[in-house]
């Protein structure tokens, strides 16, 4: 569903440097002259309201901003989108500073979200789809230091958030992760010409597969956790115990470990899906067996001593269920990783009743 955008957002100070005939963005073509660059300096500007008393910012450089403005725009829970340019060393650029004249800034998308609908994390998720982020200050065929990857941020508490998903990204890869993770400094609205620049012009350039925006996320606020009382209700005791009071089951005569027929496993407390048939694979051990999850945010890892010995147990992000436990002696050529769930914890759905059930959209994730 794409955002709708609800105007210019007001700023602090503007500033009008006249007008002036550019070339165009990223290798575009040649665009007319728009207004001056303008000012807003993170934590200090304060856009108007857009429909959210409770409203996320982030700040995301991602190469060619036309195309990264175009993608964060069609993202359910995303209300809105501006090209800009931050973080650099000179106030008030234009575009033939920033790209010609050295000013150090950073092509930046300025992404106003709700965070009822969708949460930091899983905008990076998205963020992440696009960007090559091993590669240092070129995204596509554009190079040049202000294509550089970035996140910049205005809350310190999203600092926490940001380091997570930096350190799951880094773990796809050998080389190091480049993006680039800072405060904001600052940030100038691009000139309006580049402002939702491919509605304007739907043949004009773009590096990105902008249909990336529809492929499905899996939202943590889709998979509320019901009141205990509820759960008490509808839960087995078995359930019960193994989610809300980190019980196991006994091994080997539990209804999933010897089941291999296609489909997903979802949180039996929730319905968030957290395991794919494709992943699974025969143990022995006697409880289902996983080499990964679905998706690497569904699922919480966290320390265990309760046996004396050191264990990771799992645990699902939505729900905050108790799983079970990851161990590092799974199969090799499928990355090493065994984790080892309780039936009970789980509700599996087969594939040919994901549709009707809901999961649909995560079909591509089973096949």
């Amino acid at each position: 569903m794409k955002a709708r955008r609800r105007g210019r957002p007001t700023v602090a100070a503007v500033a009008i440097l006249g007008m002036a005939v550019l070339v165009g963005a990223c290798g575009g073509p040649a665009g007319s002259g728009g207004p001056a660059a303008t000012l807003l300096t993170g934590a200090g500007a304060s856009p108007g309201p857009v429909g959210s008393t409770d409203i996320g910012d982030i700040y995301l450089a991602g190469g060619c901003f036309w195309g990264v403005e175009a993608y964060l725009s069609r993202i359910d829970g995303v209300l809105d989108a501006v090209s800009g340019y931050a973080n650099g060393d000179t106030e008030n650029p234009s575009y033939e500073d920033v790209t010609r004249r050295g000013s150090g800034h950073a092509e930046t998308v300025w992404v106003r979200y709700d965070p009822a609908r969708i949460s930091l994390d899983e905008v990076l998720l998205y963020f992440f789809r696009i960007i090559d982020p091993i590669s240092l200050n070129r995204q596509g065929p554009d190079a040049g230091t202000q294509y550089r990857t970035g996140i910049y941020y205005t809350d310190p508490a999203d600092r926490a958030v940001i380091d997570r998903r930096m350190q799951e990204v880094q773990k796809a890869y050998e080389r190091p992760v480049v993006v680039e993770v800072e405060p904001l400094r600052h940030f100038y609205s691009a000139e309006e010409y580049h402002q939702d620049y491919l509605e304007k012009n739907p043949a004009g350039y773009c590096h990105l597969d902008l249909s990336l925006a529809e492929e499905p996320v899996i939202r943590v606020s889709a998979y509320p956790k019901p009141p205990d009382e509820e759960l008490r209700r509808r839960l087995t005791d078995l359930q019960y115990r193994v989610t809300q009071e980190h019980a196991t089951e006994p091994p080997f005569t539990n209804p999933y470990d010897g089941l291999f027929a296609p489909g997903i496993y979802v949180d039996v407390v929730t319905g968030e899906p957290l395991f794919s048939s494709r992943d699974k694979f025969a143990s022995g051990s006697g409880w289902p067996s996983f080499t990964r999850p679905i998706a690497d945010y569904v699922v919480t890892h966290h320390p265990d001593m309760s046996h004396g010995v050191l264990r990771t147990e799992v645990r699902s992000r939505a729900g905050d269920s108790h799983l079970g436990h990851v161990f590092e002696d799974g199969p090799a050529d499928r990355g090493g990783r065994r984790y080892c769930i309780n039936s009970a914890a789980l509700r599996f759905i087969p594939q040919d009743e994901m549709e009707a059930e809901g999961y649909g959209e995560y079909l591509g994730w089973v096949e």
